[in-house]
């Protein structure tokens, strides 16, 4: 089962469950493949709403790989999902989605500006002079 709070997605492909993530290795491919210079770039991309195919399927090749199965870009492009091209179309925006931080039930993100909880057993509630 895929846990979306770590950006997996589950997707049933050839009939077989799968599970996409985008890990930081799938994500440097992704630039790689599309030729993003950068994270913010290969956001932008997306941010257009209109993904060509090749897009689509460079971004269900990494999700894939992030998911632990390795296919190969030509594997990928012959799998197929129940409702066709609109299903591909909403399983990239979902995992996208999962994968930017812009989902219906964000997991908790530990913010620089948020308040510190109390010190744990054994440790200082000052930080050192390293600021450690």
């Amino acid at each position: 089962m895929a846990n979306r709070r770590r950006g997996e997605v589950r997707a049933v492909l050839d009939g077989r469950e799968h599970t996409l993530c985008l890990t930081l290795g799938a994500l440097a491919e992704l630039e790689a493949a599309l030729g993003a210079s950068d994270l913010a770039a290969l956001a932008a991309r997306f941010e257009t709403g209109r993904p060509s195919a090749a897009d689509l399927l460079a971004v269900a090749r990494a999700g894939l790989k992030g998911g632990g199965h390795d296919y190969t870009r030509e594997e990928v492009g012959q799998l197929t999902i129940e409702g066709g091209a609109p299903a591909w179309l909403a399983l990239v925006v979902d995992l996208l989605r999962l994968t930017f931080g812009v989902a219906d039930d964000p997991p908790p993100v530990a913010r620089a500006d948020a308040p510190a909880g109390p010190p744990s057993p054994g440790t200082r509630s000052t930080p050192s002079a390293s600021g450690c």
